[in-house]
């Protein structure tokens, strides 16, 4: 490894081409008197990606892949070719602020036990993104998760947040941080075997904070590095469709399996099974007080959406609709459901703009 090299940066592109131009724009503007090198994988997408790239920034190592190696093997690839001894996963739809990227590899640096950083992302507007620091998924912090209880006390310590609204200056330990933005030390990343692939989508960056952590290492959030994550700020915005949220659950289950056991991972989806059933409980019995008909298309959507979490909690076969694409069938495995039929593994655009909705979720 060439000692020189203070960072190495790596960023995934599916179908994001402008967006990886406006990110790399924002790097090279910004990146001081850091030794730095940049890697862009194109995940198969084809997007013109390769030619923008050369032509505009031609010290970018750019590298092709011939399938859709999905979130964690993309980065494991990229990781396989990194020079510099820290490194910083990036998403495209990002745009570094000012001199954030001194200051995550000076925070990484300075702090001995810290073998992974996050920054402070912001949205397009500006405002504060609140899933930039998280916790570690339990039971019951899904079990109550929900926009409207995020909001109401965002200090919660189920939640993770506490350090976002408290001012803090310094770097804080947190239990886990956003995938768009991560920056650890190399051999730390290399040590845990890097991105987990286990999963279809979401996860994969809270299962790469755990794993560090039982290596005895602890993650930090960085207040005063400031970067902004576009995509990130719709995930609020967007109405999360059905075959995010199964995913999203499902990615829970086998986060679950891996580090907290199967039988917990059994628990965890009965509990989201009784919450879906009160959720679509309480939609019906609110539904003849809606008046307008845009209440009512919402309460119909979000029925629909629990009950194709209800289904997938009793191991049943659900039907999808996914975006710009026809409906698809999740068919449910032995042993708690381990994991989605892997006939639906990459499915193509509809994957990653979910992931990008959904991206800390």
């Amino acid at each position: 490894m060439t000692k020189g090299v203070d960072l190495s940066i790596i960023i995934i592109n599916w179908k994001s081409c402008a967006f990886v131009q406006q990110c790399l724009t924002s790097i090279f503007a910004n990146a001081g008197d850091l030794t730095s090198e940049v890697i862009v994988v194109d995940n198969a997408s084809y997007d013109g990606c390769e030619q923008m790239v050369k032509s505009q920034f031609p010290d970018v190592v750019f590298l092709q892949s011939e399938d859709n190696l999905g979130f964690a093997g993309a980065n494991n690839l990229a990781l396989s070719q990194c020079r510099g001894r820290n490194v910083l996963f990036l998403n495209p739809d990002t745009e570094i602020q000012g001199d954030a990227l001194t200051k995550l590899v000076s925070g990484l640096e300075s702090i001995p036990a810290a073998g992974m950083v996050g920054a402070r992302l912001l949205n397009s507007d500006l405002s504060l993104q609140t899933t930039c620091v998280t916790t570690v998924p339990s039971i019951l912090n899904q079990a109550l998760s929900s926009d409207y209880l995020r909001k109401a006390f965002p200090k919660w310590r189920i939640w993770g947040m506490r350090p976002l609204f408290e001012a803090a200056q310094m770097p804080v330990p947190v239990e886990a941080i956003s995938g768009a933005c991560m920056v650890g030390r190399k051999q730390v990343i290399e040590r845990v075997g890097g991105f987990t692939t286990d999963y279809f989508m979401y996860s994969e960056d809270m299962d790469l904070c755990v794993k560090i952590t039982k290596l005895g290492w602890k993650i930090y959030y960085i207040p005063d590095a400031s970067i902004v994550h576009h995509a990130g700020g719709s995930s609020s915005s967007r109405k999360e469709s059905n075959f995010s949220s199964i995913m999203l659950r499902e990615s829970v289950t086998r986060f679950m399996e891996l580090h907290r056991g199967e039988l917990y991972a059994r628990f965890y989806r009965a509990s989201m099974g009784l919450v879906a059933a009160g959720r679509i409980l309480l939609l019906i019995l609110a539904l003849p007080l809606v008046i307008y008909s845009r209440g009512r298309q919402f309460i119909t959507r979000a029925v629909s959406k629990w009950w194709g979490v209800l289904a997938w909690s009793l191991g049943r076969k659900v039907w999808v609709a996914t975006p710009r694409a026809s409906a698809r069938v999740i068919e449910q495995k032995p042993k708690g459901g381990r994991e989605a039929d892997r006939s639906m593994q990459l499915v193509g655009a509809t994957v990653n703009e979910e992931r990008d909705a959904r991206r800390s979720g």
